[in-house]
C-alpha cells in the first residue's frame, strides 16, 4: 500500500482502486477505509485514492494524539494532494469524513474542483439532527422484521442511554441482509482514541466554516439515503444551503451506505456529477424522501 508523510512526520497510507481521473476519498468513522471498497463500482469511472486516516487502517498512530482532531485532519488531505502533485482535486467524503472535507474546502477552496458528500455528518456545518427527526425515519420502517428490537434500542439511545451500534445497525442500511451485516462488522472503528480525539474541543467552528465556504466556487453534491438515520435527508438538505454551487439528491431505498444498497444508481449519480453533466442532483425541499428533481 502506498504511503506519504504528513507535515508532523506521521506516515499515512492510502489505497488505490480503478482507472481514470483521480478522486480523493475520505472515509468516515474514523475507521479503516477498506469499508468503502470501490464505492459500488465507481472505480470503473475514476481512480479512487482513499486515505487511511491517521491511527486507522495501515496509517501510523501519531505521536501527538491531539492531531486526531477533525480540523487538523484537513491538513492530511492537503498533504496527500501535494504528494500526488494535483493542482486541484475532486473530493468525495462519507459520513464523518464529510466534516473533514468541508473544513478542507473552507480552508483550501482553490484546491477543490468538485466535492461529493455522501451520507454526510453535519457537525462541521452546525446542523443539528434532533431525536424526532431520527424517530420519524425509524417509524417508517415499522414493517421490517427486525424493527421491534432495533426501535427499542433506538428509543433508549434517544433517551440518553449508552448507544449499542449493533442493536440499531439495521436502521443504517436499506436492506438488513447478510451483506449489510458483513459490511457493518467491517466498518466498525477500531481505534477508540481516534474516535474520541476526532470531536475534541475545538474540532468544529460552524460559523467560521460556513462563512469561509462562501468563497468555494466548486460544484458540490450532497447525496443522502432515504432511510439514513445517521444523516437524515432533512438535515443534509439543510446543509446544501451553505454551498454556493450545491445540488442535493436522495437515493430511494438507501441507508447510510448507498453504494451498498443500489450500486448502479449510486455510481450513475456520482459519476454523472463528477463528469459535470446536468441532472446529477438538484435542490430539494428540506423534507423530501425521493430523488430530487
Amino acid at each position: 500500500m502506498p504511503t506519504f508523510t504528513a507535515p508532523d512526520g506521521t506516515r499515512l497510507a492510502f489505497r488505490v482502486h480503478g482507472a481514470g481521473d483521480p478522486l480523493l476519498c475520505i472515509p468516515g468513522g474514523p475507521a479503516d477505509s477498506a469499508y468503502l471498497g470501490d464505492l459500488g463500482g465507481l472505480g470503473a469511472h475514476r481512480t479512487l485514492i482513499t486515505l487511511d486516516l491517521r491511527g486507522t487502517g495501515r496509517s501510523q498512530v501519531p505521536e501527538d494524539t491531539a492531531s486526531y482532531r477533525c480540523d487538523r485532519l484537513a491538513e492530511d488531505v492537503e498533504a496527500l494532494r501535494a504528494h500526488l502533485g494535483l493542482p486541484r482535486t475532486d473530493l468525495l467524503a462519507h459520513s464523518a469524513g464529510a466534516n473533514i472535507a468541508v473544513q478542507y474546502a473552507a480552508r483550501y477552496p482553490q484546491r477543490v474542483r468538485r466535492l461529493a458528500l455522501i451520507g454526510p455528518s453535519t457537525r462541521a456545518l452546525g446542523v443539528a439532527v434532533a431525536g424526532p427527526m431520527r424517530r420519524e425515519l425509524a417509524l417508517a420502517r415499522r414493517g421490517e422484521p427486525w424493527f421491534p428490537a432495533a426501535f427499542a434500542a433506538l428509543e433508549a439511545v434517544l433517551a440518553g442511554a449508552p448507544g449499542d451500534p449493533d442493536a440499531i445497525a439495521p436502521f443504517f442500511h436499506g436492506r438488513w441482509d447478510d451483506a449489510a451485516r458483513r459490511h457493518h462488522a467491517a466498518s466498525r472503528p477500531q481505534n477508540p482514541g481516534a474516535v474520541t480525539g476526532f470531536a475534541a474541543e475545538g474540532a468544529f467552528d460552524p460559523a467560521a466554516t460556513r462563512a469561509a465556504l462562501t468563497a468555494l466556487a466548486a460544484p458540490v453534491l450532497l447525496l443522502a439515503g432515504e432511510h439514513d438515520l445517521n444523516s437524515p435527508p432533512e438535515a443534509v438538505a439543510q446543509c446544501a444551503r451553505f454551498f454556493p454551487g450545491a445540488a442535493f439528491t436522495v437515493q430511494d431505498g438507501a441507508g447510510h451506505h448507498p453504494w451498498l444498497d443500489d450500486p448502479g444508481r449510486f455510481t450513475a449519480a456520482v459519476a454523472q456529477f463528477l463528469a459535470g453533466r446536468p441532472g446529477a442532483g438538484g435542490r430539494a425541499p428540506a423534507r423530501r424522501s425521493s430523488a430530487a428533481a
